[in-house]
């Protein structure tokens, strides 16, 4: 039930408060740096999209794409909301990159899980990017009439598309294909340093897991926060991609909560009071990695990180995560 995925999505790590909204300003790519020769045609699950000249309007029904947009030089005059009380659903490591933007928000009512299409539609968007929405073929069918939009990839599960992907297509639609082939060389850069500064995170197997519904569990191979571990060199079991099929993530019942022992387990908490329920699980500790002091509770604005996984909150996850990483593996 895609209703059920995303309120998993949504709710990991945490849920949030609304964010203020207000008049949305004029987004624009900074000419300098837009090289492409529109039109520009994009291939997606639901077909193609051309996009007929640069796109000065954007707006962003993703869940975490505004983050992708900033680190492009884009300020999108409309954003969905995920969670997290920050102003204009943009987290502290994009707010510098939003200046005094103030996007709109594109959820009906503020901050709810559908979007506001006569808002978006008031925007004038010349372009909508949705490769993080998880959409499907009716709310597709329903913003292709408001604007040109792009879709994520068949090629990954909903919310699976990889950063670089994102990072690259958001390009394409906008005509800043050197600016995002230099975002990504950045950020790859900075994985690839971590991974020459850690060989022992070479191989290891790893599990983001939550707990989520009164259950333990884990996200799969392709969800972003477990790609983001293998690009630092880990490993996730191939069992957590049988068990979560077509889905991005899987939940066990407590008593199968050692399928989630790993080399290192990250747990996204989102709060104080869910990091205090997963520590009293009564089965926890059978887990090795419990046992012997191999686990990593994240905080809310680093699971935040972990979960936009852009190239903006990537800086922040690899400051703060990496260091526990290591801490957790000499245990």
């Amino acid at each position: 039930d895609d209703d059920d995925t995303e309120s998993a999505a949504t709710s990991l790590p945490s849920g949030g408060t609304s964010a203020a909204t207000t008049a949305a300003t004029t987004a624009s790519a900074s000419p300098t740096t837009a090289a492409a020769t529109f039109p520009v045609t994009i291939k997606h699950k639901f077909g193609t999209t051309v996009i007929k000249a640069q796109p000065k309007r954007v707006v962003s029904v993703g869940y975490s794409e505004q983050d992708t947009l900033l680190a492009l030089g884009v300020k999108p005059v409309g954003i969905r909301y995920w969670y997290g009380d920050y102003p204009y659903a943009t987290w502290p490591w994009a707010q510098d990159e939003l200046g005094d933007a103030k996007p709109e928000m594109v959820n009906a009512g503020g901050n709810g899980p559908e979007l506001d299409l006569e808002k978006i539609a008031a925007l004038k968007p010349d372009v909508i990017i949705g490769l993080t929405s998880g959409m499907q073929a009716d709310e597709y069918g329903r913003l292709t009439q408001i604007a040109p939009t792009v879709a994520q990839s068949a090629d990954y599960v909903d919310y699976g598309v990889p950063w670089r992907d994102i990072v690259k297509v958001t390009g394409q639609a906008l005509g800043l294909d050197a600016k995002a082939k230099t975002v990504v060389d950045g950020v790859e850069a900075k994985l690839a340093k971590v991974r020459t500064d850690h060989p022992g995170f070479k191989d290891k197997t790893a599990a983001v897991a939550f707990f989520f519904n009164e259950m333990p569990g884990a996200y799969n191979s392709q969800d972003g926060r477990s790609r983001l571990m293998t690009d630092m060199g880990f490993v996730i079991p191939k069992k957590f991609d049988e068990l979560a099929g077509n889905a991005f993530y899987f939940s066990v019942s407590n008593e199968q909560i050692t399928v989630l022992d790993t080399d290192v387990i990250v747990w996204l908490g989102g709060s104080d009071a869910v990091v205090a329920q997963i520590k009293a699980l009564p089965l926890r500790t059978s887990l090795k990695a419990a046992q012997q002091g191999r686990e990593v509770f994240a905080d809310v604005l680093l699971g935040g990180a972990f979960s936009f996984g852009s190239p903006l909150s990537i800086d922040y996850l690899l400051e703060k995560l990496v260091p526990q990483l290591a801490t957790a593996l000499k245990a």
